[in-house]
């Protein structure tokens, strides 16, 4: 089956083979060759076909943002898929504890870490856990905020405070975890240096926790952005406020780094500092030419209900002419100063585009777009598909709800 079968249409996701499977190896090589344990966070892609992948690379398990991710993973057990979980915000509603701690007692899923950040997180897993069967199935991860940032205590002191509270409770506490995202938001040196000091607040919460924690204090952080500076950072001796060396798991979360993109991730890309990239961009969002009502104005059926716009509008990269069987022909690249996209209507792209570029195209031609922010565009489709070339290799159903 191919990207051009009578069974399909435009807009269409395509997800590169060998680009995925580059940045997974690349990624999981990273991790492994640093020592640190690795559970990346699949609300990316919310695919098993993907996360299959990456966890044959080697995982500690999986990383979710809500509740209702959490379930849908823990349904992945069902499929052959390991079941560790690590959700990343903290529990708040009473029906998700409580439905989390019968997935538990009936074994459903190994292992799920959840955060807390507040008196009344924990005390919602206290009255959902009490006497809980297999209490050690359930971690508890302190979350170290950012001062006007989200979610997350602000302080060490309110680290040690609610750390306290956990292990009073009889929970079971494993480290204190954060995202160094909202610190930073370009690559600086002066940015870079600011994801090192948070990296070192969490270092120094871990610190002050560890003799709460039964075996090594977890240490986690995303590290899609800031991988670099988060392994750096994060890897080195830990010793607690009395001197004494402290035993740790750094585990990180990245996410996004499975497709990268042609945008915000490719400016920030990590790993070629680090000297193990660069990763590719896996993701091509295709689109037909709609219209070319008037000079140098092209129109696409490539909306913001079709591609990401959050962070930058989506790169034209190829285009290809449609046969009279449907059939795509030869992709043409098309050069840097061809045309950009500068205006997403819900399903229409505005693509301004060069005297001789507007000669060439015609309604009917297929434009590729490239992406920025990847989290963004798998959101807005339930199936992409795994591609080499324009064979289709695999289905991917994404679990978005």
């Amino acid at each position: 089956m191919r990207i051009d079968d009578f069974s399909l249409s435009w807009p269409l996701l395509t997800v590169d083979r060998a680009a995925l499977e580059h940045n997974i190896t690349c990624v999981a090589d990273v991790f492994s060759e640093a020592g640190v344990e690795f559970a990346p966070h699949v609300k990316t892609h919310m695919s098993t076909g993907i996360y299959r992948r990456q966890a044959a690379a080697g995982t500690w398990g999986a990383t979710v943002a809500t509740p209702g991710q959490l379930r849908e993973v823990v349904w992945w057990g069902k499929v052959g898929l390991r079941t560790r979980v690590l959700l990343a915000n903290e529990l708040t509603d009473p029906r998700e504890a409580r439905w989390l701690r019968a997935a538990l007692d009936a074994g459903e899923v190994e292992e799920v870490w959840v955060y807390v950040d507040s008196p009344e997180g924990v005390a919602l897993l206290d009255a959902a856990f009490a006497e809980a069967v297999f209490p050690e199935r359930l971690g508890v991860l302190v979350e170290v905020g950012v001062p006007g940032g989200r979610t997350g205590v602000r302080s060490i002191a309110q680290v040690a405070a609610l750390a306290r509270e956990v292990t009073q409770a009889g929970l079971r506490l494993v480290g204190v975890a954060g995202y160094e995202g909202p610190v930073a938001g370009g690559t600086s040196a002066g940015e870079l240096d600011a994801v090192a000091a948070w990296c070192h607040d969490l270092r120094a919460a871990g610190a002050r926790v560890a003799g709460l924690v039964p075996g090594e204090v977890v240490l986690s952080a995303g590290g899609s952005a800031f991988a670099d500076v988060v392994l750096r950072e994060l890897t080195k001796p830990l010793s607690d406020p009395a001197g004494a060396t402290v035993a740790a798991r750094v585990v990180l979360r990245s996410g996004a780094y499975v497709a990268h993109d042609h945008g915000h991730y490719h400016r920030a890309d990590p790993w070629r500092r680090l000297g193990a990239g660069p990763l590719r961009p896996a993701l091509t969002v295709w689109g037909q030419v709609l219209s070319t009502p008037e000079p140098g104005l092209v129109i696409c059926g490539t909306g913001r209900r079709d591609v990401s716009s959050d962070l930058d509008l989506p790169v034209p990269l190829v285009v290809r002419t449609v046969g009279d069987d449907g059939r795509l022909g030869k992709a043409r690249d098309l050069p840097d100063r061809w045309g950009e996209v500068t205006a997403l209507n819900d399903q229409h792209a505005f693509v301004r585009v060069t005297p001789d570029a507007a000669r060439e195209l015609r309604p009917g031609d297929v434009v590729g777009f490239g992406v920025s922010h990847p989290c963004t565009t798998f959101q807005l489709y339930r199936t992409a598909y795994l591609v080499d070339g324009d064979e289709i290799v695999e289905p991917l159903q994404l679990a978005f709800h």
